[in-house]
Formats: structure tokens, C-alpha cells, sequence
């Protein structure tokens, strides 16, 4: 007898629809096609002690399971519950009257429980968009899938309560998530606050700015600054996600295998910090098996790379491309993928290898040559695409003695969000642009130009300063912003000497201090 279950695969990060087919037949054997890998081709022993366990007889005869469409691959354990439902199905064990009406994932243990899968998000919009009944799937996975309205999500602990609910011997309760109110109740929880960061004011304002318009921010500084501490505080002045935003960063968490248990939606705009040892590949996502990167999981967030020099010249290279275009474009022999890749690179160093250059107390014992080396590390055209270059100076003692608190994170992101709104108003009618660095080079003339004394400030700063062309149009975009936090329609002189102040760490200026 044939039988076909309906499953998903994950391309990117969108689901499309696999059939499995299996049939029983008289012989011995058991064969899988349709593109499988080890972990699929290994499901034939977890499917025969889970079924044992459930209590059914493994058929003794011929089975074929056939994944379709045949030639995209099938990766991962999760095919082994609609393995095995086909399996009793073909058998007569399990009634067929439902397959039709409802997605199956899942992985088995030998004991028949069910664990949980990567990726049932998008598997989740995929069985929505076929008009399904339902989606059934491990518990662990439930919150996450039922994220999705309209669609009723069934999570479940092992294969006998599957094998009981198709045959209709019992009836179950889908999971239910209020997805709003769920997000709503997490916003504006944050571990960190700038109010308990002391001094640094020249810093704070920059991280405003940045925030405002998603630019891309360097620090440079000696050891102990604050340049990491502050940082970390950076989520709790960016904007919150739109529900939008929200589901889309989940989506790409979930095809990663990155969300805790019991986990619904993300609610904060995620905040990844690798480690400088990192591969190419670990970075930006592919790999035998492709998966998101850093770079993606950090979609909708902040990509934070502490001691950037330190990082593998090959590694901060790959990034030049997707901090223009916001996307990521694998391509390899067997498959071809996209990420989104819509993150702000915040990023710091030290000035130099013994890391005291510029320090106000202690020397540092660097040559001019070893400090160049040091810096050299970062390219030019990465340099370049980094919007806001700011020194961070130690703080005074009396300053961290000082029981004062720092303007919390709060104030600083109203101010952030009445910025944005600006942004939103004025992009509205363009697609894939929401902030001041998204802007296009036609777009920076429409909404950017600045007044006569503001561009003859930007013309004399470009010629002093040996800047680029992409320089020019980064200072255009982060005097826009600094406007927008001003509140004003213009970009003025003021907007446009604050903004050049950001670039102070300059390459051709720098190698010149």
C-alpha cells in the first residue's frame, strides 16, 4: 500500500513543501530516495525502535520512502516522525483520512519520545500558506510554531500520542499564543542601562546618533575604557522591533536552531558578539549543511566585534558587501541561498598593540611603524563603510567615584524613537529603506543636501582630510540623522561639523597624529 505524509524542508530561510512517500511491498529491504543525507538515511533504525516501542509490529517486508521533489536535499532528523507515520500508514495502522490536512516534523528517540527540530517557523508559515488544518510537531517546538495565526499547532511527546490523534482516538487542545501580547509584554526589558555609565558624554551622544539612524560605529581606546561595557547598552536605546521585524528575526533564529525552548517570539532586537577567532563561513552563514551566520543572526540587531584587529583579515573582508546590501548571497556547486543581513556593526579596538597610545597617563611603548602595521589590519574600504569613528578616553576618577547616575536608556530612546519616526514618515513610500543609512546616493541629494555654509564645511573637511567619496556620502547620511534628533527639516553647518567630528579617526588623518 502507498501512503503520503506532508513534511518541509528549509531553503534559506523560507520552508518548501516535501511529500513522503513510502511504500510496502513483498520482499525485504528498506530503501530511502529523494536526495537524503546520513542523518535521513540513518532514520530507518530510530523509525523501527520507536515504532516497537509504540506498540506496532515493524513491517517485514519491502519498504521504499521516497522524499519528493527528488532533487532538492534533504537534511537533518526531523523527517523521522513522517517516516514513521507513513510507515504504519502503508501498513494499515494508522488511518490515512487526515495526512493530507496536516504537516508532520519531528524527530524520534529510540523510545519513541519526540524532540524537538530546527527551523519550525518558517515550516509553520509554509503549512498556513497550503490552507492546512494543523501542524504537528515535537512540544519543544509548539510555542514557536503557534507564533503563526490561523493554523493550529499540535505539539506533542511521542509517537503513540501521534498514532492516537490521526487515528481519532483522542482529542487535543492546540497551542494558543497571543502573539501581541506576548511582545508587548517584554518590551523595554533590558539587562543594562547607560545610567550606570559615568562620563563619557561625547560617547553616549555618538551611540544616540547611531542608534537614530542605524549607522555603523567604531571605538578606539585604551584597555578599561568602557568601550565594551558601553556597548552591550546599545540594545537598550535602539528602537523596538515591529512585530514585523520581530517575526522575520525569529524566523531566521529558528532555521538555526538558535531559540530556547518554550521560546514564542524575540522581542529584542538581538545582539550577537563572536568571538575574533571566527571563520569566514561561521560569519556569514553557509557550510556543508547552509545556515545563517552571525552576520544574519544579527538581522534586525547589532553585530558587536570586540578587538576588530584581531580579527582574521579574510574575516572582516566578507563583511564589506553585505554592509552595502544588507543581504547575503551564498552560492556554492550544490546550492544557492539568501540571508538577510540588516544589522548595525558596532565594533572596537585598541590604538595600538601595547593598546596605551594616545592614553593620557600611561606611555606607550609602541614604534610609529608597529602602531601603522597594527591599524593596517583594517582595510580602507571596511574603514570607510564604518559611518561614526569615535576615541573613548579613560574616565576620570572623580567621575567614577561619583554617585550621580547617567541619563538612563529610557530618555535616550524616546529621543532615538521620535527620530526614527521621522526616518519612517520620509521612506515610507520605499521599499527596504527605514532608516538614514539605507539611503540610496539619489536619495541622500533629495533629502540630505545640506545649506550653503554646511557645504562648504563638508567640501574643505573632504579636501583636508583626503576622505572618499563613500566618506562624503556617510557624512551626509549621519548629519541627516543628527538633524532628524534636532528636529530639523534642513541639514545645517552645525549637522554637518558634528557629523564630520565622528569621522576624527579617519585613516589618512589618523596615520598622521
Amino acid at each position: 500500500m502507498l501512503s503520503k505524509t506532508l513534511g518541509a524542508a528549509v531553503q534559506g530561510i523560507d520552508a518548501i513543501t516535501v511529500t513522503i512517500e513510502v511504500s510496502i511491498e513483498w520482499g525485504s529491504g528498506f530503501t530511502i530516495v529523494g536526495l537524503p543525507d546520513t542523518a535521513v538515511k540513518e532514520s530507518g533504525e530510530r523509525t523501527r525502535c520507536a515504532i516497537i516501542e509504540a506498540g506496532f509490529d515493524f513491517p517485514r517486508k519491502n519498504v521504499v520512502i521516497n522524499m519528493s521533489p527528488a532533487d532538492i536535499k534533504k537534511e537533518g532528523s526531523a523527517y523521522d516522525l513522517p517516516i514513521a507515520i507513513g510507515i504504519l500508514a502503508s501498513d494499515e495502522k494508522v488511518s490515512t483520512q487526515l495526512l493530507d490536512r496536516y504537516m508532520i516534523m519531528g524527530e524520534l528517540g529510540l523510545d519513541g519520545s519526540l524532540r524537538p527540530i530546527k527551523g519550525a517557523l518558517p515550516m509553520a508559515i509554509l503549512a498556513r500558506q497550503l490552507h492546512l488544518d494543523g501542524f504537528i510537531l515535537p512540544r519543544d517546538n509548539a510555542m514557536e510554531a503557534a507564533i503563526v495565526n490561523n493554523l493550529n499547532v499540535y505539539g506533542l511527546d511521542s509517537l503513540q500520542q501521534v498514532i492516537a490523534f490521526l487515528n481519532g482516538q483522542v482529542q487535543l487542545q492546540p497551542t494558543a499564543v497571543d502573539t501581541r501580547a506576548e511582545f508587548a509584554k517584554a518590551q523595554g526589558q533590558f539587562p543594562y542601562d547607560f545610567s550606570e555609565v559615568k562620563g563619557q558624554e561625547n560617547v553616549k551622544r555618538a551611540f544616540e546618533v547611531a542608534c537614530a539612524g542605524g549607522h555603523n560605529i567604531l571605538l578606539i581606546g585604551s584597555p578599561g575604557s568602557g568601550k565594551s561595557m558601553m556597548a552591550k547598552r546599545l540594545p537598550s536605546i535602539l528602537p523596538p522591533l515591529s512585530l514585523q521585524e520581530a517575526l522575520e528575526t525569529t524566523k531566521i533564529h529558528s532555521v538555526a536552531g538558535k531559540l530556547r525552548r518554550g521560546t514564542t517570539l524575540l522581542t529584542r532586537r538581538p545582539f550577537r558578539s563572536p568571538h575574533h577567532t571566527i571563520s569566514p563561513v561561521a560569519l556569514v552563514g553557509g557550510g556543508t549543511y547552509p545556515t545563517p551566520g552571525e552576520i544574519s543572526l544579527a538581522h534586525n540587531g547589532v553585530l558587536f566585534l570586540d578587538e576588530l584587529p584581531e580579527f582574521n583579515r579574510s574575516v572582516l573582508e566578507v563583511m564589506r558587501q553585505p554592509l552595502e546590501d544588507r543581504l547575503i548571497h551564498i552560492s556554492r556547486a550544490k546550492y544557492a541561498v539568501e540571508y538577510p543581513a540588516s544589522f548595525m556593526l558596532v565594533a572596537s579596538m585598541n590604538p595600538c598593540p601595547c593598546g596605551y597610545y594616545g592614553h593620557p597617563k600611561k606611555p606607550c611603548i609602541c614604534t610609529p611603524h608597529q602602531r601603522q602595521q597594527y591599524l593596517a589590519k583594517i582595510s580602507g574600504p571596511l574603514l570607510d563603510r564604518i559611518d561614526l569613528q569615535i576615541e573613548v578616553q579613560p574616565v576620570a576618577v572623580d567621575e567614577l567615584a561619583s554617585k550621580q547616575a547617567g541619563e538612563p536608556s529610557a530618555a535616550i530612546r524616546a529621543r532615538v524613537v521620535k527620530a526614527r519616526e521621522l526616518q519612517t514618515q520620509r521612506f515610507g513610500a520605499t521599499a527596504g529603506v527605514h532608516c538614514n543609512a539605507q539611503m540610496t546616493p539619489s536619495m541622500i541629494h533629495q533629502w540630505a543636501e545640506p545649506d550653503a555654509e554646511g557645504l562648504r564645511q563638508l567640501k574643505h573637511a573632504i579636501e583636508s582630510m583626503n576622505m572618499s567619496a563613500r566618506a562624503y556620502d556617510r557624512i551626509l547620511k549621519v548629519a541627516r540623522t543628527i538633524a532628524d534628533l534636532d528636529g530639523s527639516p534642513q541639514v545645517r553647518a552645525p549637522h554637518i561639523m558634528e557629523a564630520i567630528s565622528y569621522r576624527s579617526l579617519d585613516r589618512s588623518n589618523y596615520f598622521n597624529m
